[in-house]
């Protein structure tokens, strides 16, 4: 560091290189001079080279008024060039004045300093550029014609090196992290090329960034010249000299020895920005000192605005392309919920529109409780941790970062699959999210040298060392994906708008669908509630006048059994077919197969297809079944040779005329008392149907004739969908012990009566999936009987445990055929609730 730096009280260190004073180290490059004068107009400021340009010495300036030392014509257009300047970072520029009677011609550069005004000089130079707009005019077309953005770089990077004849000119971009890469480059041949290389942030401290930003071109004539000291260093009041926008600053120490290291001798910097931030930078480097002149810099300037105003246009039309695609993608989507409105899955079908528009490898969308991944992602259990750290962070905005273990230290374990993520909020708490995922891109960086400064001890102590080698140095980077661009993030921000929208209709939806679910709900709570009623108060009335009549409990049971059975039988018939009509043909060969067993062939049907309304078929159900209880037990399948015929059709008024034929039998004779079956046989469709029903004991066989009226049938689109009981492929007889799975205690306890009935000694009740595991880990039984539905879970895994062990069982269900069962239990014996003792002993 030199000298004047070390009196400034500012050394180099670790802790300051971004700190460090390069707009008031205190000196100017020699190529020029620099005088500071107050509001009067008295100079309080010099550099030392003036005496080289102007003759007079430093102590001669300073205090005197500067019109004794420039004649009327220069300080007249100073005057008037000062009237014109605007901002607070304005420099106004001036070409081939006369600053004294007879001297030389200078460019001027005037600024303000505080409440300095700073005016620099440097010998105008012949040039052979003609004139500075024409030249940049002719160079921004060229450039203009460039499709390609790689194109568009590398032709200006030739402008510039043509205008500036610098040996070498490279197009610099800043990353997201503040390094730099040479993306484009025009170069002298033989002296190799920068091109792809990447060079560390800390190259360029932030406070030489930002005097990019504030001023747009930067030159260094001769890194190893003299520099030329301002007298005095500071003001009366202990100020330095802001030096921000001097064209002459003098160079940090560092910087100059960054250069030398280099084998730079001379530098250009042109600042290209975007939005007023700098994006990146024309770097020019000459291999021997250079100076070019005012003009020709004022015209390098120029071209540098412009091409900042090309780039940032380009830009601008290719986000308004995508942010025209978001647009549409909206509009879609917004169709598409109004249209049909499905709640999260509305969003399904535009999930690969919205990976596409981001440029993402995958997507998880966490929506109203539900995860749905798409193509590349973490585990879903991942994701869910992901959330949770998002939450954690309570992100109101789209947050993005290319390296997620940064922010997840275990997403290290699956960066192949999503390294990076671009997070969109679309709820309040709790937050519901969109996450968009990019893969790991491992890739090997080229560092022009490898990117550290050291720390060496000299003269002034530990001081920051710039790199010396610049030999390419490669790193490989893993666990970082491609970073998200400005563009990418605006349009999650304009997608989060656009989803809210959607989320807050679906909402919106959601709350009316509620609504009508609530009516219907109480609906159906209504419609089950006086069902429900009518069927308690059904066999309360059967229990009531079944006791009549017979002469045990046994017998008690199975005449109330039976009947409770046959509405069981109906109500599974109709509730198949959605509560609509039942065929009337499975109403038959349901009851004839379930109580009359090997028998039932003797029951012929004919008619043609028929179906009864659910109003009409239980009331038919409990007659037909107390007819062919009545012939099992006195008619004509009371013995091996009876047949009960069967025959329907519908007459002219479209009344369904049920004929009832019994053949074989024994003689007939009139019952000598009316028990509650005859009462039902006669009386139940006349009452609850107003039909009519008519009995014939004839001695060579009892007959029946029903009418049931034409509004209960139809004969439209009726087939007989009766299905046999499905039966175990490995039946077996009935075993000593036997597991029982089955929450309801009643019902459980009346299917143990059952199985001990037919044999089976030993019962094992369990009411739980857990029960039923624990008691498979000790012991295995020969066959068991399990429940579907258990409430809040089903016995499945019990029913997969049983597989794996080999055992036999059968499910019991009171869904009938609307249950779903696995393809895997497709061949599984069912038995339909309430059991009954003859299917329960079919299953043996």
């Amino acid at each position: 560091m030199t000298e004047q730096a070390a009196m400034s009280g500012f050394e180099v260190d670790l802790t300051n290189c971004d700190r460090e004073p390069i707009h008031i180290l205190g000196s100017v490059q020699p190529f020029g001079f620099l005088l500071a004068v107050n509001s009067d107009w008295i100079i309080v400021h010099a550099s030392t080279s003036a005496l080289r340009y102007l003759g007079v010495t430093v102590d001669d300036l300073l205090g005197k008024p500067l019109a004794q030392l420039l004649n009327g014509h220069a300080l007249h257009n100073i005057r008037g060039r000062l009237q014109i300047m605007r901002g607070a970072d304005a420099v106004e520029r001036m070409f081939g004045v006369a600053l004294m009677d007879g001297g030389e011609d200078f460019d001027l550069a005037l600024h303000y300093s505080g409440r300095l005004l700073v005016i620099e000089a440097e010998p105008s130079q012949a040039d052979a550029l003609i004139e500075a707009a024409s030249a940049v005019r002719s160079m921004t077309t060229r450039i203009a014609a460039r499709p390609s953005f790689d194109e568009f770089c590398h032709e200006a990077a030739r402008q510039v090196r043509a205008l500036t004849e610098f040996d070498r000119v490279m197009v610099y971009r800043f990353g997201h992290d503040g390094a730099g890469e040479v993306i484009a480059e025009s170069v002298r041949p033989g002296i190799g090329s920068f091109l792809g290389q990447r060079y560390p942030a800390s190259d360029i401290p932030v406070q030489a960034r930002a005097l990019y930003e504030r001023s747009w071109l930067r030159i260094i004539a001769d890194v190893d010249a003299e520099v030329s000291q301002i007298i005095p260093p500071v003001s009366v009041t202990g100020e330095p000299v802001d030096l921000s926008m001097s064209m002459l600053r003098a160079v940090s120490p560092i910087h100059l020895e960054y250069l030398r290291n280099m084998g730079v001798a001379a530098s250009l910097s042109i600042s290209i920005l975007r939005d007023g931030k700098l994006w990146g930078l024309f770097t020019c480097h000459h291999y021997a000192p250079r100076h070019i002149s005012y003009e020709r810099r004022t015209a390098a300037e120029l071209f540098g605005q412009l091409f900042s105003l090309t780039l940032e246009s380009r830009e601008r039309e290719h986000e308004a392309r995508r942010m025209t695609e978001a647009r549409a993608l909206h509009d879609r989507m917004m169709s598409a919920v109004v249209a049909a409105p499905q709640g999260a899955d509305s969003l399904t079908p535009f999930l690969d529109d919205l990976c596409r528009l981001v440029g993402c490898d995958g997507l998880a969308l966490w929506l109203e409780g539900r995860l749905t991944l798409r193509d590349s992602t973490p585990d879903a259990s991942d994701v869910h941790t992901l959330i949770r750290v998002l939450r954690e962070k309570d992100t109101h905005s789209v947050f993005a970062t290319h390296e997620i273990s940064a922010v997840l230290p275990s997403a290290a374990a699956w960066a192949e699959k999503a390294a990076g993520m671009m997070a969109v909020p679309l709820s309040r708490a709790p937050r519901d999210y969109l996450i968009f995922f990019r893969k790991e891109e491992a890739k090997t960086v080229v560092w022009a040298g490898k990117p550290a400064k050291l720390v060496q001890v000299g003269p002034l102590g530990d001081r920051l060392t710039p790199r010396k080698s610049f030999e390419a140095w490669e790193e490989t980077m893993r666990g970082q994906a491609r970073p998200w661009s400005a563009i990418e993030k605006s349009l999650a921000e304009s997608m989060r708008a656009s989803l809210l929208e959607i989320v807050f209709r679906l909402t919106d939806l959601a709350d009316e669908e509620r609504q009508r679910a609530n009516q219907r709900q109480e609906l159906l709570i209504a419609e089950l509630n006086h069902r429900v009623r009518n069927i308690l108060g059904l066999i309360r009335g059967l229990i009531s006048q079944s006791k009549a009549g017979v002469g045990s409990v046994e017998e008690f049971a199975e005449v109330v059994g039976g009947r409770v059975q046959a509405l069981a039988r109906a109500h599974d018939q109709i509730t198949r077919h959605q509560w609509g009509p039942g065929a009337l043909s499975d109403l038959i060969t349901a009851e004839a197969e379930a109580y009359l067993s090997t028998k039932a062939e003797r029951v012929k049907l004919n008619g043609a297809p028929t179906a009864v309304a659910p109003d009409a078929f239980s009331i038919l159900s409990l007659v037909i079944h107390e007819l062919m209880t009545n012939s099992a037990k006195y008619g004509a399948l009371c013995d091996q040779r009876g047949q009960v015929l069967i025959d329907w059709a519908r007459d002219a008024k479209g009344d369904l005329i049920i004929d009832w034929r019994e053949k074989d039998g024994p003689p007939v004779k009139p019952p000598t008392r009316r028990g509650f079956g005859s009462t039902i046989i006669e009386h139940s469709i006349p009452h609850d149907l107003n039909g009519e029903v008519s009995l014939d004991y004839r001695p060579e066989g009892f007959q029946a004739r029903i009418r049931i009226p034409g509004r209960y049938v139809t004969t439209e689109g009726v087939t007989a969908t009766l299905s046999q009981p499905r039966r175990s492929d490995n039946p077996v007889r009935a075993p000593e012990r036997m597991l029982v799975l089955e929450d309801n205690m009643i019902i459980a306890l009346d299917l143990e009566d059952m199985l001990t009935r037919i044999g089976v000694k030993h019962v094992i009740v369990a009411s739980s999936v857990s029960q039923a595991l624990e008691y498979l880990a000790e012991e295995k039984p020969p066959f068991a009987i399990l429940d579907v539905n258990l409430g809040a879970e089903t016995s499945f895994p019990v029913a997969e445990a049983l597989q794996e062990l080999g055992v036999p069982f059968a499910f019991g269900t009171g869904f009938g055929d609307s249950a779903a069962f696995p393809d895997r239990f497709r061949d599984i014996a069912v038995l339909q609730k309430p059991y009954s003792a003859e299917s329960v002993a079919g299953l043996f």
